[in-house]
C-alpha cells in the first residue's frame, strides 16, 4: 500500500476493502499509543453518513460517551475478533454488557443516541465496523461519560481492568 493508513480517508468512488488493507491497520494499531487506529471511509467529516473501520488491540480504552449532543445513532459490527461490549446507566453502573463476535452469537449492535456505551478488544488484530450519521464536530459528536476516566490516565487503566474483573466475577 503506497499510502499510510493513517493519511487516508479512503478517496475513489469505489474502494476495495482487501487484506492488505487489514494488514496494514492492524501494523498500525499495534505501533499506535492508543492501540487502535481508525480508517474512515466516508470521503470528508461533512459526510452525511460516516462509516470507518476500527482496527483495536487489547488494552485500547475507549472511554465510556453518548452521542446525544448530536443525536445521533450508532452501529458496531464486528468483522474479524471479538469485542467486550457495555452501556451504562446514568449513573456509571453497568446496564447491559455482552460479547461480540469471536465465538459468540452476537456480531454486533445498534445503539440509540442517549445510551452510554464503551468497549474494548478481547483479542489481538480485532476489526470493527462503525457507521453513524453525520457530519462529524468533534466539539459535539460525543458526550463522554463524567464519571469515567478520561483516556491515557492511569484511572482510565484501573477502570478497564474493573470492567474485566467484574466479567469474570459475574460470569464465573
Amino acid at each position: 500500500m503506497d499510502t499510510p493508513l493513517a493519511l487516508l480517508p479512503l478517496s475513489s468512488a469505489l474502494n476495495i476493502l482487501s487484506s492488505d488493507l487489514f494488514e496494514e491497520g492492524l501494523k498500525l494499531s499495534k505501533a499506535s499509543p492508543r492501540k487502535r487506529i481508525i480508517l474512515p471511509m466516508h470521503k470528508s467529516s461533512d459526510a452525511s453518513m460516516h462509516r470507518m473501520l476500527n482496527f483495536l488491540q487489547p488494552g485500547s480504552y475507549i472511554r465510556p460517551h453518548n452521542h446525544s449532543t448530536s443525536n445521533k445513532t450508532e452501529s458496531v459490527i464486528v468483522i474479524k475478533g471479538s469485542i467486550q461490549f457495555f452501556t451504562f446507566f446514568e449513573d456509571g453502573t453497568i446496564d447491559n454488557k455482552c460479547i461480540i463476535g469471536g465465538a459468540s452469537k452476537n456480531f454486533g449492535v445498534d445503539i440509540e443516541p442517549d445510551v452510554y456505551h464503551a468497549f474494548f478488544a478481547l483479542e489481538e488484530d480485532t476489526v470493527v465496523f462503525e457507521s453513524k450519521p453525520g457530519p462529524y464536530d468533534k466539539e459535539t459528536d460525543k458526550l463522554f461519560a463524567e464519571w469515567s476516566p478520561a483516556e491515557g490516565t492511569e484511572d482510565a487503566l484501573f477502570y478497564m481492568e474493573m470492567l474485566r474483573e467484574w466479567e469474570i466475577e459475574k460470569e464465573a
